[in-house]
């Protein structure tokens, strides 16, 4: 009689560690790479803040405020990549009204994927493509 109990634990159990393994799109659960960071920018931001992220991208021009130089973010923070204001801001600061800035909100349209990142010592959940953009911000950090 208790046979029955255990199996149907055992084959719950196991659904359950398979279906955590994948999202609602069946994607795996692996954590977005600096590589996944650095496709996303090429695609989304390089136009203008350019492919090495200092501001020179080919529609910086046409822009009223010229995008800032990505790779000084830790500099200007005492030497710390700014995590938590870096996605704040490309995510969608809601401080922030549209009209006061020039860069699209991404989030919106992310909230579905989202992955565990830690942000000043707190798992938050990030949507994938800001997570492997915020490792890809971070490596290309300059030190002068």
């Amino acid at each position: 009689m208790r046979r029955p109990v255990w199996t149907v634990l055992v084959v719950g159990s196991a659904l359950t560690a398979l279906v955590s393994c994948t999202t609602a799109t069946g994607q795996n659960e692996v954590m977005p790479t600096q590589a996944d960071g650095a496709a996303f920018f090429a695609a989304n931001c390089a136009s203008c803040h350019g492919a090495d992220g200092r501001g020179a991208g080919v529609a910086a021009g046409s822009l009223a405020a010229p995008p800032p130089d990505l790779t000084t973010l830790s500099a200007a923070n005492g030497g710390i990549f700014p995590a938590a204001e870096a996605l704040s801001y490309i995510y969608g600061d809601p401080r922030t009204g549209h009209l006061a800035r020039v860069m699209p909100e991404f989030g919106g349209a992310m909230a579905e994927d989202l992955v565990p990142v830690e942000i000043e010592g707190v798992l938050t959940p990030t949507p994938r493509e800001l997570a492997g953009l915020l490792v890809y911000l971070e490596s290309i950090q300059r030190v002068e």
